[in-house]
């Protein structure tokens, strides 16, 4: 048996070595990057069936898997005036029973797939999804047709997906960034469909009824209103036979498919609103501004835009509020690109006397973004975080079959998804400059600050004041009062 004999002398030499190499690679010197990777991806494709019905498929060879979503193109948009909410709720009680089966048996023949059914509705859109399997795609398929054409919209389930809905708002009611979103969204949309919220608000819940819930599924879930995505190992010959199969019975309805009321309205000519809450912690600051509908032709000029603005760590809205000033967690942007109008929201939560410091600091960004080019090295570093988060998107089954079902509910053809790369190299610090000049001006903008007011309101000058016991989303007229 040998023994291992230890030397100081061996030992010295050895870290001496070493500190000599980190003395040559110093730790503040990162490799150079590698040169990117080209992404290769087929166009999807897609073809209808008699019944109206279109399937688009994305091929991903090479894991037997299939992600599989259907989409009905009705969404948020049809909730009734008073009745907000309605359509995430019926979207929402579809994997909650159906004629042949209860919520828990249900789940239960997902989980024997392998999958988990998940459904839920947004704007222009309702989507059932899944993924599994390859050889468990036809018997998932069956489930979705199954919950999707015959729910049963039990009493029961529709008081208990209503009190846990409730139960959420009242969480959600304490936020002072949710607040002021909500409020802000009325602020700019006023009485059009895409001011309410998605998910309804206190006083609406409990108005709707199980005759609200059947007639809005029998006007809107149909063939020619719907779009199946299947996206992974499967072709489209094969997408066809099962989407014959399991959908090919689904009748098309009598009469054209219903359209929606106006989305959008007059707004507010405010441009600061306070929204008080007494014994907040914290304050929420909102700035929106309309901006451009989903399938605009400077679509990417303005995902680009919001990448260097406010969308990562690096973005500039996060590197001077958070990083710089330590005046928040995060400072955040989203473009949210709708089919009939858009917005920028900024969102930023924030102790309450820093409120209208932040909210300054907002508005020098956006002016920044207006009058400057962005720098060259820093633009192609947002563009790679852009392309980087597309990226890993596409890595999954799932992922890609979100990014197909984007551009379906924005009435984009699912064929340029492999172009998106390419398209946002092509956005220069020009088209930057020249979105934000389009969309940032100042007399667009609406900011709403919720948060205890007397810490903020004498030095913001808000040109109104809403408490937030009795706070009322239903329309523009119930916040004046």
């Amino acid at each position: 048996m040998s023994r291992r004999i230890h030397h100081p002398w061996l030992l010295a030499a050895t870290l001496a070595m070493l500190a000599g190499g980190l003395q040559a690679q110093p730790y503040d010197t990162p490799p150079p990057p590698v040169a990117p990777r080209p992404l290769h991806i087929g166009a999807p494709t897609e073809q209808s069936l008699p019944n109206g019905l279109r399937v688009v498929v994305a091929e991903r060879r090479g894991v037997p898997l299939v992600s599989a979503r259907l989409l009905v193109l009705a969404g948020s948009e049809f909730d009734p005036p008073q009745r907000s909410g309605l359509a995430s709720m019926t979207a929402g009680l579809l994997t909650r029973g159906t004629l042949q089966r209860s919520a828990p048996a249900l789940v239960n023949a997902a989980e024997a797939l392998g999958g988990s059914l998940d459904s839920g509705a947004a704007w222009h859109q309702v989507s059932v999804s899944i993924t599994v399997t390859t050889p468990q795609l036809p018997a998932a398929l069956a489930l979705v047709s199954e919950v999707t054409r015959q729910p049963a919209f039990a009493q029961d389930e529709i008081e208990r997906y209503r009190i846990q809905a409730l139960d959420e708002m009242k969480v959600a009611y304490a936020e002072p960034r949710v607040v002021a979103g909500m409020v802000a969204q009325r602020a700019l949309y006023g009485e059009g469909s895409y001011g309410h919220p998605v998910a309804g608000t206190p006083a609406s819940l409990p108005r709707i009824t199980r005759d609200d819930v059947l007639k809005l599924h029998a006007a809107s879930y149909r063939p020619d209103n719907a779009v199946l995505v299947l996206a992974g190992d499967i072709d489209l010959a094969t997408a066809l036979k099962l989407a014959r199969q399991h959908f090919g019975g689904w009748n098309k309805p009598a009469g054209a498919v219903p359209a929606a009321g106006p989305a959008t309205g007059s707004g507010w000519s405010d441009t600061t609103v306070v929204v008080d809450m007494p014994g907040s912690g914290q304050a929420g600051v909102v700035v929106v501004l309309p901006a451009l509908t989903a399938n605009a032709p400077d679509r990417t000029a303005g995902m680009v835009s919001n990448v260097v603005l406010g969308s990562g760590y690096s973005s500039r809205l996060n590197q001077e509020i958070r990083i710089k000033r330590g005046l928040s967690y995060g400072a955040s942007s989203v473009l949210d690109a709708r089919r009939e109008a858009g917005a920028l929201r900024i969102e930023v939560q924030t102790k309450n006397p820093s409120a209208p410091e932040v909210l300054g600091l907002i508005n020098t960004e956006l002016d920044r973004m207006a009058s400057a080019p962005v720098p060259a090295d820093e633009l192609a570093a947002r563009k790679a975080t852009l392309i980087g988060n597309f990226s890993r998107a596409l890595e999954t089954t799932s992922g890609l079959n979100a990014q197909v079902a984007g551009l379906v509910v924005a009435g984009l053809t699912p064929a340029e998804l492999p172009q998106r790369i390419d398209r946002i190299n092509a956005v220069g610090p020009a088209e930057v400059q020249a979105f934000a000049a389009k969309y940032f001006d100042s007399s667009r903008r609406r900011a709403v600050i919720a948060g205890v007011a007397s810490d903020f309101e004498a030095a913001l000058k808000p040109s109104r004041v809403l408490k937030q016991e009795g706070l009322d989303l239903e329309s523009v007229d119930a916040l004046k009062h």
